[in-house]
């Protein structure tokens, strides 16, 4: 061994050191007989470094994993010879081996014990048994080894992914039933015998390995001597825990209902005799989660055998079963009710199994009722923050708890199915009794009963959130809890959660505000205030920000009498921060998208005429467009790098707030009716310079290309006098990103504007593509990934540019660019279709050849194309399809295929007998066989595509080797 390299193994070794082990490493690795050295050096305890150890072991692991098959018969006895002789050695050992060395060893048993157990070491456990016997570091060992053997066969956190891994595995945890299971059982109770009361580690260990129940026969584990002995470490505090995961293992595993029934009950017995069930006598809360778990289990478990047994009929039973579950219901409550959200958590969904029961029957005893009232007042309790809750900083423990808020939302839900007016009446108790002294109650409890309302709208079923209409007990239930909280002033709470909650509820109710539309104003008074965007609180104001232009758009019929106020109100928030006042503003940029979309909405859905439309449209576009030309210079000036950056990122911001207030308009609300033509035209003449400015080309175009795709669909035919130069300066200097953002946009106009354009297109087709190919043809390092992605996602980008042209029947585009033009883009289409293994770009070749076939392929189309067809479009068909890359499980190659289908279909339509003809005679003779040959033209004269399309496939799935 190269002892230089082996001293970089060292955590604390300097770069270099270690830049050299991993160089080493990796040769060993590529090393016929390196493998073997460090067997050696392992059996003979050659080193006693740590890290070379584990090296050793990782070099034996990767010889297993991935080069086993490559050794002889010799050298693969070896392998498990060292293996055994190294276990020996720990036996006698007068220290064990480091926790990663032990874990890495039974990692490299377990592979080999996959890889030889079915063949040529069907005594593995027996081998290994006979060296450790009950030797503390040997049982250590072996339970080590089984856990890594569980991971190799029924790890669920790891995606088996392979068919053959997974018949694998099936067929080693048969052979091991037959053979060893009833052996290895046996053992781990002679280990949890001898250890259970001095080695609490090995016993936790042994306890983790009786998990295998999950997939062995239960009997051999669920009897009376493993029982006893996990119900006796249920009292033991440093097993307690090991054996409550030990018995949700057993409890979890599917049997027959009645068996399980009986099982879960003696368990039941024995754990309520022994006093388990007094939860508020323990403190141990580690313990209390896994046994809340365990209870969640045993719930979940009758209630399995429960549905069961109604499925079957058997009625006695079931109400049995159910008669078990309702034993445990007070025992639930308690665990959901505690203190410990993770011990709460851990119980809900036995909670959750249990109310859906209930849902199911048609009467609910005065038990039941009380039941669900419990669960729903715990709930309520503990859907509240508490005091630790860091509302500024929120970290791990703060994401926690919104994720068990969560849990307790769906608990909510299901109340509601089983009794929405219990729902209502209790939390409109809870709401109506906190708003009335909420200037002297506690923030968590304000915002919880503001929540509840809030998740009423969600629990209580409604079509389109009409919650103010139908029911009128409900209705006005819900009215009398939106009036309490808009006129109650709970708005001016100081607390940030309660802010957001009144404003969250207040949008996610709005249309309360269309019966009673009298607390409008006070509700755009708090959105407009310190309550809401002009909150000290920067999160406040952001989100305010969003929901203020919710409200306002869902009550665009109500705004009219508000709307100069409103937008008065909003100047200040409309600023365009120039980088260099250091002046911080309200709102980020993203929030003042939502502002500026407000704006565009009352303006364009007010009730005035189109002339103070336009001026209104006009006073709000214009500070941008004077800011955006002072901007522009500047930014031409600009030395600093920095600061060219933040000008244009002020640049972008102002052209995105002008591109956000077209939102407003739509097909009824156009923007001619509305007048503001101009004021758009302004914008774009305004916004265009940019284009030619060589600093910071990629935010200014990226900006300007967004507003000429709203322009396109707002203005319409006003806006393609711009189209022309802006194209111009797009193309200049690409790179493939550029050219990849800027297809769309000449796609959009193509779709859109189709014969408008086509001078247009035909004058700038080859300047564009001359700019894809430059690009698609510079070199890239072999192995730069990045690179090769974005060429593919050029190259589809141009696919799709070809699809739109003849897609919209503007075939012209391409047939005026010359003939050896025309013939340079056919054949990049075949290529595409061919050569490059990308279903998606494959896919649209197809559709673009069999487009072109339709609109060329008859007698009277271009010259030539008659012969391209037969020489280069019809092999294509059968070229590509037969590339090793064309995966036929894969889903997208199924579309390209179906294309390719389509691409054969049409040719024939155009061309005739005549295809048939070339096909019998001239291109498939050389291929196939001439059965397979008759059989192939009868598919493609069906007049069904489908059955084609069907036949198509299974004819290259034959065809492939």
């Amino acid at each position: 061994m190269d002892e230089q390299a082996l001293l970089g193994l060292n955590p604390n070794a300097d770069s270099d050191f270690r830049q050299r082990a991993l160089a080493y490493f990796e040769q060993l690795k590529i090393s016929p007989d390196a493998w073997q050295v460090c067997a050696e050096a392992l059996a003979q305890r050659t080193y006693s470094d740590d890290h070379i150890k584990f090296f050793c072991f990782q070099v034996l692991e990767h010889q297993v994993k991935y080069k086993y098959s490559d050794l002889t018969t010799v050298q693969q006895q070896l392998i498990r010879e060292t293996l055994i002789s190294w276990l020996q050695t720990q036996m006698l050992n007068p220290h064990p081996e480091k926790t990663f060395i032990r874990n890495k060893a039974a990692q490299v048993f377990a592979l080999l014990f996959v890889t030889e157990y079915l063949t040529k070491w069907p005594k593995f456990f027996f081998d290994i048994l006979s060296v450790v016997d009950l030797n503390p570091r040997g049982v250590d060992l072996y339970l080590r080894i089984l856990m890594a053997i569980d991971s190799e066969l029924v790890d669920r956190d790891v995606v088996h992914t392979s068919e053959a891994k997974f018949l694998r595995n099936t067929l080693i945890k048969d052979t091991m039933r037959e053979q060893c299971i009833p052996n290895l059982v046996e053992s781990w109770y002679q280990i949890l015998q001898n250890y259970q009361y001095n080695n609490s580690e090995v016993t936790c260990q042994c306890l983790e390995v009786v998990g295998y129940v999950s997939w062995i026969d239960l009997s051999l584990i669920a009897n009376d001597r493993f029982i006893n002995m996990l119900l006796g470490h249920m009292s033991v505090e440093v097993l307690r825990e090991e054996a409550c995961d030990c018995l949700f293992e057993i409890v979890n595993k599917g049997m027959d209902p009645v068996d399980k029934m009986k099982l879960v009950e003696s368990l039941c017995q024995v754990l309520q005799a022994a006093g388990f069930f007094n939860i508020d006598q323990e403190e141990d809360v580690d313990f209390l989660a896994r046994f809340s778990k365990l209870v969640n289990g045993m719930g979940q478990s009758l209630i399995v055998s429960w549905t069961k047994l109604i499925k079957n009929g058997d009625i006695k039973n079931a109400q049995e079963a159910l008669q078990a579950v309702e034993t445990k219901v007070a025992l639930m409550l308690q665990l959901l009710i505690h203190e410990d959200d993770d011990i709460s958590s851990n119980i809900i969904g036995f909670c959750y199994d249990y109310l859906h029961i209930l849902k199911q029957l048609t009467v609910l005893s005065d038990q039941q009722k009380a039941n669900v009232e419990a669960i729903m007042l715990a709930v309520m309790k503990k859907l509240t923050y508490d005091e630790e809750y860091n509302f500024e900083n929120e970290g791990e423990d703060e994401a926690m708890f919104v994720e068990y808020r969560k849990q307790l939302k769906l608990l909510l839900d299901r109340l509601a199915q089983v009794s929405p007016e219990l729902l209502l009446a209790s939390v409109r108790r809870v709401f109506s009794s906190t708003l009335q002294n909420w200037q002297t109650t506690r923030f968590m409890e304000v915002e919880v009963a503001i929540r509840l309302l809030y998740m009423l709208a969600e629990a209580l079923p409604l079509s389109h959130g009409a919650h103010f209409s139908g029911d009128v007990s409900k209705a006005s239930a819900l009215q009398d809890m939106m009036r309490t909280l808009v006129t109650s002033g709970v708005s001016s709470y100081q607390h940030t959660s309660v802010t957001l909650e009144f404003f969250e509820t207040v949008v996610r109710y709005e249309k309360f505000f269309t019966v009673e539309p009298q607390h409008i104003p006070c509700v755009l008074m708090a959105f407009l205030d310190h309550r809401g965007l002009r909150h000290s609180n920067a999160k406040v104001r952001s989100r305010t920000a969003y929901l203020f232009s919710r409200f306002v758009k869902s009550l665009n019929k109500q705004m009219n009498p508000f709307i100069e106020d409103i937008l008065n109100r909003i100047q200040d928030l409309l600023e365009l921060s120039p980088p260099e006042n250091g002046y911080q503003s309200l709102l980020s940029s993203d929030d003042q998208l939502f502002i500026y979309e407000t704006a565009g909405v009352l303006i364009v859905n007010s009730e005035y005429p189109a002339e103070r439309k336009q001026a209104l449209m006009r006073n709000l576009l214009t500070p941008l467009m004077e800011k955006f030309k002072i901007l522009l210079e500047k930014l031409m000036l600009a030395q600093d790098e920095e600061r060219q950056a933040s000008l244009a990122d002020c640049l972008n911001h102002a052209v995105g707030f002008a591109s956000r207030t077209s939102k407003a308009f739509s097909n009824k609300q156009t923007v001619k009716q509305c007048g503001c033509s101009e004021v758009y035209l302004d914008c774009l003449q305004t916004f265009l310079p940019a284009l030619s400015c060589p600093l910071q080309k990629d935010v200014l175009r990226s900006g300007v290309r967004t507003f000429l795709h709203r322009m396109i669909i707002c203005l319409e035919e006003e806006v393609l006098p711009f189209i022309p130069s802006a194209s111009e300066h797009m193309l200049k200097d690409c790179e493939a990103k550029d050219l990849q953002e800027f297809i769309p946009l000449i796609n959009q106009i193509t779709a859109k504007f189709k014969i408008q354009v086509s001078p247009f297109l035909q004058q700038m087709f080859m300047p564009l593509l001359h700019a894809i190919f430059e690009v698609l043809l510079r070199p890239a390092e072999e192995n730069d990934q990045s690179a090769a992605l974005e060429k593919q996602m050029l190259r589809r980008s141009y696919f799709a540019f070809l699809q739109t042209v003849t897609g919209s029947g503007m075939s012209e585009v391409i047939a005026n660019q010359g003939a050896e033009n025309v013939e340079r883009v056919l054949v990049t289409v075949i290529q595409g279709a061919v050569e490059y293994p990308d279903p998606i770009a494959q896919k649209t070749c197809f559709i673009i050849l069999s487009k072109l076939v339709e609109l060329w392929g008859g007698k009277d189309g271009p010259v030539g194309f008659a012969d391209f067809v037969y020489k280069h479009i019809v092999p294509a068909c059968f070229l590509a399809p037969l590339k090793q890359t064309f995966d036929l499980a894969d889903a997208q190659t199924v579309l390209a295929l179906s294309e390719c289908a389509v691409t054969l279909k049409t040719i024939h339509l155009k061309r005739g007998p005549e295809c048939v003809q070339y096909l019998q005679q001239e291109y498939l003779p050389l291929q196939v066989a001439p059965e397979i040959i008759q059989e192939f033209c009868q598919a493609l004269q069906q007049p069904d595509a489908k059955v084609f399309k069907n036949y198509l496939k299974v004819f290259f799935q034959r065809a492939k080797p």
